[in-house]
C-alpha cells in the first residue's frame, strides 16, 4: 500500500458544528479519515484513544481551551511528535505567539481556505 492508500487520520477539536462539517467534507476525498470532538475534554480523550496524524485544534472550546489541550498534547510523550495545527479566529500577534509557547506547529487563521487545509495534509502525508 502506498502513502496516497494509507488512511490518513486527522483529529479536529472544534466547537462550531458548520466548521466541523466544513472541515470533514473538504477534507473527504482520498483516504482521509477526520474524527471530531466537541470540546477540550472530549479532544483529549479521543487523542489518548489511538494515533493520529494531525490534529487541529481551536483555541476557544467549552470545557477546556485549546491552549491548554496543545500543552497536554505536547507534553505527553505518545503524542508530543503529533503535528499539530491551530485552527482559529484568534489572529493577533499574542495568539499566534500564545499559540507557538503551548507547542502549536503552525496556525491556520478562519476564515480557511479549503485549498491551504488540502496542502497541508498534502504535505505531512508526503514529507515535503
Amino acid at each position: 500500500m502506498d502513502e496516497a492508500e494509507k488512511p490518513f487520520h486527522i483529529l479536529l477539536v472544534e466547537d462550531e458544528p458548520v466548521i466541523r462539517e466544513l472541515v470533514r467534507s473538504m477534507l473527504a476525498e482520498g483516504a482521509v479519515e477526520v474524527a471530531c470532538a466537541e470540546n477540550g475534554i472530549e479532544g483529549l480523550r479521543l487523542v489518548k484513544t489511538r494515533p493520529f496524524d494531525l490534529i487541529l485544534l481551536d483555541v476557544v472550546l467549552p470545557q477546556m481551551d485549546g491552549l491548554t489541550l496543545c500543552r497536554l498534547i505536547k507534553a505527553d510523550a505518545q503524542t508530543a511528535r503529533t503535528p499539530l495545527y491551530m485552527l482559529t479566529a484568534k489572529q493577533k500577534k499574542a495568539d499566534v505567539d500564545a499559540a507557538t509557547r503551548a507547542g502549536a506547529d503552525g496556525y491556520i487563521q478562519k476564515p480557511f481556505r479549503g485549498a491551504e487545509l488540502l496542502d497541508l495534509v498534502t504535505r505531512l502525508r508526503t514529507g515535503r
